[in-house]
C-alpha cells in the first residue's frame, strides 16, 4: 500500500531526546531524531519533541514527586504530552555501554503511571505505539533499545516489528553521528544501515498506530484490570475442573 493510499495526518508523535547536554548544546541523538521526525512530518504526522535535561525532571517513581520532598518537579506539565502523542519514542545515547541517566529517568517516571487505566479499563498506554533511536560511539545499541523496548511493552505501549535504530562509530574516542569531516561531510549519514532501520522503525510506528487509532485502541477482551479484580477470568482455567 502506498503512503497516498493511507491518511496520518490526523496522528500525534513525541520524541524525547535524553541526550546530556542541554540546549543549545550540539546533541547528536537530535540529528538521528530529525530523520525520523521529518518523515512523520512529511506525512503530515504533529510531531514533538523535547529535551528531558533542559527541564526539572525530578528522580523517582511516582506522578509527582513534589509530593515525596522534592522542591520542584516539571514531569506533571509535561507528562500530557506524552499522553496526547499515539507514537511515542525515546531517543538517547550510550554511556558506558549503558542507557543514559536521563533515559532512565524517563523510563522512570513513565512507570510512575503504569498502574492508572485508559477509559476501557487497560493500562494507560494500551493503544499507543513506542519505539526508541540510539547513538553512540561505543557497543551497545541492541542492548540499549531491548532495555528501553521492554521497558515500554512492559507498561502497555505496543511495540512494532523493528522498532529500534541507532549509528555507533568505531571504538574509542572519536567523530559522533553528524559531526563535520574536513571534507564537508557528516559522519554517519551515508551509513545504509542506520539510514534504512530509521526509516523502517519510522514508517512501522506510523503503521501500527494507524492500525491502533483505527481500531479504536487495543482489544480490550481479557487485559482489563477492573473486571480482573472483580472476579472475571476471561477464560483462564479454573485448576478445580481440570482434569
Amino acid at each position: 500500500m502506498s503512503p497516498r493510499d493511507t491518511d496520518y495526518s490526523d496522528l500525534k508523535a513525541l520524541f524525547i531526546n535524553t541526550t546530556l547536554t542541554r540546549s543549545p548544546g550540539r546533541s547528536h541523538t537530535q540529528s538521528l531524531i530529525d530523520v525520523s521526525a521529518s518523515i512523520m512530518s512529511d506525512q503530515g504526522v504533529e510531531v514533538d519533541q523535547f529535551r528531558a535535561v533542559d527541564h526539572p525532571i525530578a528522580t523517582g517513581v511516582y506522578p509527582d514527586m513534589r509530593e515525596y520532598g522534592w522542591e520542584v518537579d516539571a514531569w506533571p506539565e509535561l507528562f500530557p504530552r506524552v499522553l496526547a502523542a499515539d507514537i511515542f519514542v525515546i531517543a538517547g545515547p550510550i554511556w558506558l555501554g549503558d542507557n543514559s541517566s536521563e533515559t532512565k529517568k524517563i523510563i522512570e517516571r513513565l512507570y510512575a503511571h503504569s498502574g492508572e487505566l485508559n477509559e476501557k479499563g487497560q493500562w494507560l498506554y494500551y493503544g499507543r505505539t513506542g519505539g526508541c533511536l540510539i547513538t553512540g560511539n561505543e557497543d551497545g545499541i541492541k542492548h540499549c533499545a531491548s532495555n528501553v523496548l521492554y521497558s515500554l511493552q512492559h507498561i502497555g505501549y505496543s511495540i512494532p516489528p523493528q522498532a529500534d535504530a541507532g549509528w555507533i562509530g568505531e571504538a574509542g574516542p572519536g567523530p559522533s553521528y553528524g559531526d563535520e569531516l574536513p571534507d564537508g561531510t557528516r559522519v554517519g549519514f551515508d551509513n545504509d544501515f542506520t539510514n534504512r532501520n530509521t526509516t523502517f522503525l519510522t514508517w512501522n510506528l506510523l503503521h501500527l498506530a494507524r492500525m491502533l487509532k483505527d481500531a479504536g485502541g487495543f482489544p480490550d477482551y481479557g487485559n482489563q484490570r477492573k473486571e480482573w479484580d472483580a472476579g472475571v477470568r476471561f477464560d483462564f482455567p479454573n485448576p478445580e475442573y481440570r482434569s
